[in-house]
């Protein structure tokens, strides 16, 4: 088994017309043919690629599959948002089981958050908007530590977002079990006093409602730099903690959960179990 990731922050690299620099395109394309390059070392027989928000919502985004298809060889699959949706809460369903009843499942990741709800192993409903915590940072925040009055703003901008969505799984009855996705989620529950990714992902970890609260309290005072000396979070991520952590609290409030689990399946186990699916037809 092997392992290997490299951070990207694409949706920091768009323009002011929403498309992807150059910049971007060639660190993209530098990943990507590292990834390839890595798959034949191993002697993978499929190679799954897939690109998600940073250029599913990109201007130029053709112009950059193109352009990474011609440099590697490559051609990425673009998932829909509610494709996203879809397969995380797969992945989230297989590793809780049926027994579970219904699950409520958040997923922020850089470029978009994504809500699904559902009974089966697939939702009843599922969401995607453009509440990334890199996407935010990069429109919202241009201090460091942020000003008060644009955390505010920027708060009264989520909630704004989230009252349509909300009043959709509002529909669907209580939550049942919430569950939260993505690094983002694993970053705020640690904050938060979970158990770090040593124990094992066979440990419980939530997060509290209140919790957050007083977490996003603490860390939105605080540099950058000085968040990323507190355990549990990474340099990369230290910059953008502050915008998922209000999006989180924000989209927790607005479908009433006071508390989730933490699950340490996300998108990528749901496109690798789809993809077991299709080939056991």
């Amino acid at each position: 088994m092997s392992d290997w990731k490299t951070t990207l922050r694409l949706v920091e690299m768009l323009d002011d017309s929403g498309a992807i620099d150059d910049k971007g395109k060639k660190k993209l394309t530098s990943a990507v043919g590292e990834a390839a390059e890595i798959v034949e070392k191993l002697g993978c027989r499929e190679m799954i690629p897939f690109a998600t928000s940073a250029v599913r919502s990109a201007t130029n985004s053709d112009e950059v599959l193109d352009y990474v298809e011609k440099q590697t060889g490559v051609r990425l699959e673009v998932l829909s948002g509610e494709d996203e949706a879809r397969l995380t809460f797969l992945a989230v369903r297989r590793w809780y089981g049926w027994s579970a009843g219904r699950i409520t499942n958040f997923d922020i990741g850089g470029g978009s958050l994504e809500i699904s709800t559902g009974t089966d192993e697939q939702p009843d409903l599922a969401r995607s908007l453009d509440l990334g915590a890199g996407r935010l940072t990069h429109q919202w925040f241009d201090t460091d530590p942020p000003e008060r009055r644009r955390i505010n703003s920027l708060r009264d901008y989520i909630d704004a977002e989230l009252m349509g969505p909300a009043k959709e799984f509002a529909r669907y009855g209580e939550p049942g079990l919430a569950v939260g996705t993505s690094k983002t989620f694993r970053t705020l529950a640690r904050l938060t006093g979970a158990a770090p990714s040593s124990a094992g992902p066979f440990v419980k970890r939530t997060l509290t409602a209140p919790g957050l609260r007083q977490l996003i309290a603490f860390i939105s005072r605080m540099t950058a730099a000085d968040r990323a000396e507190l355990e549990g979070i990474s340099a990369d991520r230290s910059h953008q903690i502050v915008a998922g952590a209000l999006v989180a609290e924000a989209s927790m409030r607005a479908l009433g959960v006071e508390q989730m689990e933490i699950c340490p399946w996300a998108l990528r186990e749901g496109v690798i179990l789809r993809r077991i699916d299709k080939g056991l037809e």
